[in-house]
């Protein structure tokens, strides 16, 4: 008589995903800090070794990295940490300000105007930033903080789950995020006055938001997200700055 496979517990399930969680968060951080090197044959044993998880969590957190496009696969087999080009990297950037423009511009069409409260406040708060204490590193920190906060803010205001997965996806490459390239700043005197701009349109598209200017909301979203490529060609040209770019070590430089 054959036997049935036992099914794994619901524990035994949970336990699994947790050490899947923990391998992908472990290994996306070896990644962007350039501990596994672009382009090299990613050894699951010396991952396992060096972090004392199994592979089979690590198998599964590579699949994972690779829908995410940190990782692709190679012809003999498993996977490599994938570089980008820098033209990768301003096409990802544009991606992401064509959603987050679309997500300003359905804030202003259908949003709930209840929701303008924490955007002006998130406002404040960023204005408080970038007028004090934005010379200091932890000034810097703060602004990161607040600047994914009124991003995430405008997002949840176009009340649309199909678009937040796609700008969820976008961002994935941190390069591409919001905040990819401002601990770089910190690093560049002649980029502090970006931060100023960036703010400046912050202001305009809450105000176009707040009017119901949907078209408005939506160019000025666009143009915001433009800065990251002016701040990319800065630090591209400031070594040190790359470095504190979250996957900086992927981007291929052009000798």
């Amino acid at each position: 008589m054959s036997q049935v496979a036992e099914l794994p517990s619901a524990s035994e399930a949970d336990k699994g995903q947790s050490r899947t969680v923990k391998a992908l968060l472990i290994m996306r951080e070896l990644i962007l800090e350039g501990a596994l090197a672009p382009g090299k044959r990613i050894s699951e044993l010396s991952v396992a070794e060096r972090t004392g998880i199994s592979r089979t969590p690590i198998r599964a957190a590579l699949q994972r990295l690779e829908e995410e496009g940190l990782v692709e696969t190679i012809p003999s087999g498993g996977f490599a940490v994938k570089s980008f080009s820098q033209q990768d990297v301003f096409d990802a950037i544009e991606i992401r300000g064509t959603l987050e423009g679309l997500a300003a511009r359905l804030a202003a069409e259908r949003g709930s105007m209840a929701r303008l409260g924490p955007l002006n406040a998130c406002l404040q708060e960023l204005d408080e930033v970038v007028e004090s204490a934005i010379a200091t590193e932890e000034g810097f920190s703060r602004y990161v903080t607040a600047n994914a906060r009124l991003h995430a803010l405008i997002v949840d205001m176009a009340e649309s789950p199909t678009l937040e997965r796609q700008i969820e996806r976008a961002v994935s490459l941190p390069f591409a995020s919001p905040s990819g390239f401002v601990m770089a700043q910190a690093l560049m005197p002649e980029s502090h006055r970006v931060l100023f701009v960036a703010q400046d349109q912050h202001r305009c598209v809450v105000e176009a938001i707040a009017n119901r200017e949907g078209a408005r909301a939506e160019a000025i979203m666009q143009e915001h997200a433009r800065l990251a490529g002016r701040n990319l060609r800065l630090a591209l040209h400031h070594e040190k700055a790359l470095e504190r770019v979250p996957g900086g070590a992927l981007i291929r430089k052009v000798r």
